[in-house]
């Protein structure tokens, strides 16, 4: 390590250690990952910062409660191996995590040092080490011998795979059920490339699956089998994590017109049928010289960022709040600006109108305005007469939020719902159903990858202790 960049790490506390990117002009023209990581120097030097608390509150913003001060201060030691290990104890994605988690709103959001100045950039560290542990050839801990008391995993996404992987290390043999043809969930067809590579993803599934857990694409439940017969035909537990797939419309006028996507469909074509690379990749998608991306979080973002590298000459956002009440992540905002997205604030459409084809043509804005927040702490929003804008447009992607696919709910007797065809649980994600326990956004809403992690940590723990027939049977920290 230059004694240069040490001695910037060592004097200069208050700024992060900035991680290298590709140009804006530059990554607008591929869907290589726009993040690069950081080099074993600026990884060390970024550790070198953090102030190793007597009273660490990072580990409290973190829903999987990995113990980042001991992390850190391994990779200090420049013991990456200890480092990656110890962050496996409580995390089993974390190449993932050290991409896409919201660091900024969690644990890095508790770090002392962020008071007066810059947080420990911990998702870049975790990134480091679990790029480096691949690269190197990743460790496969030995699991114990199977205890027989089979559990099936209903969908292959974060909080599934976090199951999936708990309960395999200590004994389960453990089956992942996945509709798709591919493993990773919203990992795989959500979110783009230039964010979290697919090679990453499926890194981490393989990982998994050398723990002993089973995956099994193509395998819809609900309709290749329903929870009642999993769990008559030898599963002894039954975890439901298929996520928010059904998407939110407007619901105005023409919005039935073609080249009107949900982000779903979108994202969907993009990501896991590789449209950016057709014709190679036989899935075609049109998006025109001008898109408009209506929402304002991470999904809002992904799909206007992929609209531009597909070609688009004017991307645009409309969000009917302010930049500030935007639930998408800072980092994410500041790179879509870089790259030449417009945001249109304090605007959403209110019909779209068609061509003699059938195609989307032009679309009515209208302004909004803030009025008292709710209890949640949000903005209402209230429309603004006589401030309606017309204008051309060539492709719209919806993209306001997702719901819960009611397959599983629509095929399970005594599965206890409510609102929006979220599954009922207790705190510990068990169900209405003696042996089903759910995570992830079928349990909770829409949230985060990390947050789902976090559902399936305690729900895998819950599984642990419904099969063990006694709360004290076996001693584990999850």
């Amino acid at each position: 390590m230059s004694r240069q960049l040490n001695q910037t790490a060592t004097n200069n506390r208050i700024t992060a250690i900035e991680v290298p990117k590709q140009e804006p002009y530059a990554r607008t023209k591929n869907f290589k990952e726009v993040v690069l990581g950081y080099t074993e120097e600026q990884a060390i030097a970024e550790a070198s910062r953090c102030l190793n608390c007597a009273n660490p509150k990072c580990v409290e913003g973190c829903p999987v409660g990995v113990p980042i001060p001991t992390f850190i201060k391994l990779i200090k030691q420049n013991d990456y191996t200890g480092a990656i290990k110890k962050i496996k104890e409580r995390n089993s994605l974390p190449a993932i995590c050290g991409r896409v988690c919201p660091q900024e709103e969690q644990c890095q959001r508790n770090c002392i040092l962020g008071k007066r100045g810059d947080a420990v950039s911990i998702g870049r560290l975790e990134r480091f080490l679990a790029d480096l542990e691949r690269e190197r050839g990743i460790d496969i801990p030995k699991v114990p011998a199977s205890n027989g008391k089979k559990v099936a995993v209903v969908g292959a996404g974060p909080a599934g795979l976090t199951v999936a992987a708990d309960l395999a290390k200590l004994g389960y043999p453990v089956t992942i059920f996945e509709a798709l043809h591919k493993g990773g969930g919203v990992l795989v067809y959500g979110i783009p490339e230039f964010r979290l590579p697919k090679y990453i993803v499926q890194a981490e599934i393989d990982y998994i699956k050398k723990l002993g857990v089973e995956l099994r694409p193509d395998a819809l439940i609900g309709r290749l089998f329903t929870i009642d017969e999993l769990l008559a035909h030898g599963y002894q537990a039954v975890f439901i994590g298929t996520g928010a797939g059904l998407p939110k419309f407007l619901d105005v006028p023409g919005e039935n017109l073609n080249r009107i996507y949900s982000a779903n469909e979108f994202l969907i074509r993009v990501n896991l049928m590789k449209a950016f690379n057709f014709p190679q990749s036989k899935t075609p998608i049109h998006v025109g010289k001008r898109v408009a991306v209506i929402g304002g979080g991470n999904v809002a973002l992904d799909s206007a960022r992929c609209a531009l590298r597909l070609g688009a000459e004017n991307v645009t956002i409309f969000y009917r709040r302010t930049r500030n009440e935007m639930p998408a992540r800072e980092e994410e905002i500041s790179n879509a600006e870089e790259e030449g997205i417009y945001f249109k604030y304090l605007s959403t459409p209110i019909k779209f109108i068609g061509d003699e084809e059938g195609n989307v043509k032009s679309m009515v804005t209208i302004s909004m305005r803030l009025s008292n927040a709710d209890d949640s702490g949000k903005h209402r929003v209230a429309p603004i007469e006589g401030s309606e804008v017309k204008m051309d447009i060539d492709t719209v992607i919806v993209a306001i939020g997702r719901t819960p696919n009611p397959i599983i709910q629509g095929t399970t007797p005594g599965l206890k719902t409510i609102k929006g065809g979220i599954i009922a649980s207790d705190q510990t994600f068990k169900t209405s159903i003696d042996g089903v326990y759910v995570g992830g956004d079928i349990a909770t809403g829409e949230a985060t990858v990390i947050s789902a992690m976090g559902t399936g940590k305690t729900a895998a723990k819950a599984i642990h202790e419904y099969l063990s027939n006694s709360k004290n049977s076996v001693k584990i920290r999850f």
